[in-house]
């Protein structure tokens, strides 16, 4: 067995996306935290990748809708130096439109989708800056920036995460921490049928395997990507998209508004 990378903590660990990280990472030499309600699932997983691997699996069944299993997590991320990756990766979605939405399950979309995971970064965070060393990496979805293919809550959360994490890596990288925010497009996991829309619904040339995805976000990660979409051809179109939006900047704020409004400023 290798040395360790130390542990990675990794949420939404016992299916999809979060398994199969926790897959990778071990193979890459990390000690494993996982979190996920279901403890049936994490421990076959951790059974598992215990022999494939040889690493050290810890399983940590909690609900992180539940504030007091949300506040048992960020115990483990603040108080844990062992931990030096964090894969923020719980998350639920929806495809129904807003007004037949129940407004009890967006209520719980966005706390677990948001303030769960903001928390958890925080933690984190405060964690890897202490020692001077850490990745953070957040899961969100295209959806960030194509707001209209899905429900307008779910959308509304995964912008909140890519802005969020990209602001969280403008105060941290100057401190020894690394954060990477991940948009997957359409993935094969049970995301789909939780959400109410079967992912054999789906054109297959438009759907990625949670494994292609994985491997694709961790390439990126190794490449210093801070933005990564694995579906997207050619980097040079984040690029543009981003050039663009640094452009409006210096416009962004003025004391008179624009010509085209025709409104008659102040002295």
């Amino acid at each position: 067995m290798t040395q360790s990378k130390g542990y990675a903590l990794i949420t939404g660990a016992s299916s999809g996306i979060g398994a199969v990280y926790a897959d990778r990472l071990a193979r890459q030499g990390y000690d494993l935290m996982l979190v996920a309600r279901n403890q049936q699932r994490l421990d076959q997983l951790a059974a598992r990748l215990k022999v494939e691997t040889q690493r050290d699996i810890q399983v940590v069944a909690a609900d992180l809708n539940l504030p007091a299993d949300l506040a048992r997590i960020e115990q483990i991320l603040l108080e844990d130096s062992r931990i030096s990756l964090l894969v923020n990766n719980a998350g639920v979605g929806a495809t129904a439109s807003l007004l037949a939405s129940d407004a009890d399950k967006m209520d719980a979309m966005i706390l677990l989708n948001v303030l769960a995971l903001t928390r958890l970064a925080k933690a984190a965070a405060t964690n890897f800056v202490a020692q001077g060393r850490g990745t953070l990496i957040n899961i969100g979805s295209i959806v960030a920036v194509a707001p209209k293919l899905l429900n307008g809550v779910y959308a509304g959360t995964k912008a909140f995460v890519q802005a969020f994490s990209e602001s969280l890596d403008h105060e941290l990288s100057d401190k020894g921490v690394s954060v990477q925010v991940v948009l997957p497009g359409a993935t094969a996991t049970e995301f789909w049928d939780v959400a109410g829309l079967p992912v054999n619904n789906l054109p297959d040339t438009i759907v990625m395997s949670t494994e292609n995805l994985v491997d694709a976000a961790l390439a990126g990660l190794a490449q210093g990507e801070k933005v990564t979409i694995p579906s997207l051809p050619d980097s040079l179109d984040w690029d543009a998209y981003e050039t663009a939006r640094l452009a409006l900047g210096p416009n962004l704020s003025h004391r008179s508004p624009a010509a085209r409004y025709g409104i008659k400023a102040p002295v």
